[in-house]
């Protein structure tokens, strides 16, 4: 499936980082050791070794053949390549190619020692040795999908051959890299643009992170066609209210014609949350907040919370982070389990409400997640409309906890994009510093400005939300052939024997649902239904049961 290759030194940090790749998948890892505790300082660093492992990790020995090691459903990571061609008497490239073919069938990392540096050993076996491993060495990272070169702890992606030296080491079915082209997500920073003190980007991500599963880009916007009644996109139906249409007119007529100046929106926003202006970055929707956490917070290890909005975990891999999922279970009514996140996280995401599930988690669930060098990020896009807005940390000045908020969904803004963010002022500093200029537009400010002017029309709304929500639930209890679930949102997540059948039959009937299998965690059964008016929601229901039937 996959093959990474970790280059480095003696005490280079190589095996660090490839045991946070390994790690990250949340799958089985099968450890292969190829060191011998020959003496009392080996035996050491062994130990040493096995005790920063987590005690689920299987760990064997690299005696027999490396091929049939692989561990076909899980992670396999070959720790030490050099030392094992040291201890194989037959023909070691030969094996090499074997656990190259044998990669196919799963994802193996194998960590090396770097080769060719300095003067060619005086004595024949050494150098035979040293022939053998930077043979094996270019052999390995000729086909591997990603290849890490560490030094000093940090991590530098290694770019592909150029093209006249790739031919002779490319694997059948193998695609073009032209020399030059760097992997998805990496950047060229000149010098003179860093900041002192900035540090570099890392290249932290698994195989295959920087290529981004297309269903993690996708959304409700995609099962809406001309003709459907929209039950797919979970903003509130109507468009923009009368007050407020207005206040765009203005701003679209007046303030067009010079830069946008966010400082009346984010004074307006600090008093509406009752927080200091050095603690609110507007951006172009919630999505952008999310955007900007990879290049802002640089982590080693982030979790996203599923099922949840998918485009933090598709930010993440562009940037080359390894992402550990973490599924919430239906049958605890997609509740927030926060013992299941891993204690070596420095950064987990989360929604609150989630969506699709509506599920709205209390704050000390939320707080349960906090950890020294740790960042919570709570995306928090549905809250406003939820009356009351329980359960909120958007009145909790943490410092190390970051609250996602939009004005999109409650004020049915979505071609607009009005978000921001809430953080302590150091974390409030580290995303504008990654945040591009002008990044919210001078409509979206002004509405900004009017919202925070009108908390009785706001609260109004999310009255309606959840009128909306709690009529559509009521509708769907009872239906044979439908499973539900709690939701304090304006959406409710069902299943059904066959989600693609029932969601092309509803189609056919007139009404666009959202296919929820993109959404990790979640299979081809679930759906999302957005609530709308009480008529409009009968008719969705009185559709849907004709399909089950």
């Amino acid at each position: 499936m996959s093959l990474t290759v970790i280059i480095g030194g003696v005490r280079s940090g190589k095996s660090a980082h490839a045991e946070r790749l390994a790690a990250a998948g949340g799958r089985p890892v099968r450890y292969v050791a190829t060191a011998d505790a020959s003496d009392d300082s080996m035996a050491q660093r062994i130990a040493a070794h096995h005790a920063r492992r987590p005690s689920t990790w299987e760990t064997v020995t690299a005696d027999g053949d490396l091929a049939a090691i692989v561990l076909r459903d899980g992670c396999t990571l070959l720790d030490g390549l050099g030392v094992w061609l040291a201890a194989e008497p037959v023909d070691p490239l030969a094996r090499i190619d074997e656990l190259i073919a044998a990669a196919a069938g799963g994802e193996v990392i194998v960590v090396v020692e770097q080769a060719g540096e300095g003067m060619l050993p005086r004595d024949d076996v050494s150098r035979r040795w040293l022939d053998a491993l930077g043979e094996a060495t270019q052999r390995l990272s000729a086909a591997a999908d990603a290849v890490d070169y560490v030094v000093a702890g940090r991590v530098v992606p290694l770019s592909a051959p150029p093209p006249a030296a790739q031919d002779d080491l490319r694997r059948p079915g193998d695609r073009d890299v032209r020399l030059g082209l760097r992997r998805p997500g990496d950047r060229e920073v000149a010098a003179g643009l860093r900041r002192p003190g900035d540090r570099d980007v890392a290249g932290l991500g698994r195989p295959g992170d920087s290529d981004v599963p297309a269903g993690l880009r996708r959304h409700g916007d995609s099962d809406v066609a001309p003709g459907l009644r929209d039950h797919a996109v979970n903003v509130l139906e109507g468009g923009p209210p009368s007050w407020l249409r207005a206040v765009l007119r203005d701003a679209a007529e007046h303030a067009v014609d010079r830069y946008p100046d966010e400082c009346s929106a984010v004074g307006a926003l600090a008093a509406m949350h009752g927080r200091d202006p050095a603690q609110v970055v507007i951006t172009n929707g919630a999505a952008e907040a999310l955007w900007l956490l990879p290049a802002a917070l640089r982590p080693r290890l982030a979790v996203c919370v599923h099922p949840g909005f998918t485009e933090s975990e598709a930010a993440l891999r562009v940037h080359r982070v390894p992402v550990a999922r973490v599924v919430r279970d239906p049958e605890a009514d997609f509740a927030l389990d926060p013992g299941a996140i891993p204690p070596g996280a420095d950064l987990v995401i989360v929604g609150n409400p989630a969506s699709p599930s509506g599920t709205l988690d209390p704050a000390s669930a939320l707080a349960a997640l906090r950890r020294p060098g740790r960042v919570v990020v709570v995306d928090e896009a549905f809250m406003s409309m939820v009356p009351g807005e329980p359960g909120s940390l958007t009145g909790e000045p943490l410092d190390d906890v970051i609250v996602v908020r939009s004005l999109t969904k409650l004020l049915a803004l979505p071609g607009l994009r009005v978000g921001y963010a809430l953080a302590a002022p150091p974390l409030a500093a580290a995303l504008r510093a990654v945040r591009p200029p002008w990044s919210a537009n001078a409509v979206a400010l002004a509405a900004i400005d009017a919202a925070a002017a009108h908390p009785g029309e706001l609260a109004a709304a999310a009255e309606r939300s959840a009128t909306e929500g709690h009529d559509l639930a009521a509708r769907l209890q009872g239906l044979a052939g439908v499973r539900t679930w709690p939701s304090v949102t304006n959406f409710v997540l069902i299943e059904v024997a066959d989600g693609p059948a029932v969601h092309r039959a509803l189609r056919a009937r007139g009404f666009a649902v959202r296919h929820a299998a993109s959404f990790p965690g979640l299979g081809d059964g679930h759906l999302r239904l957005t609530a709308r008016a009480p008529g409009d929601n009968a008719a969705l229901v009185a559709a849907l049961r004709e399909t089950v039937a």
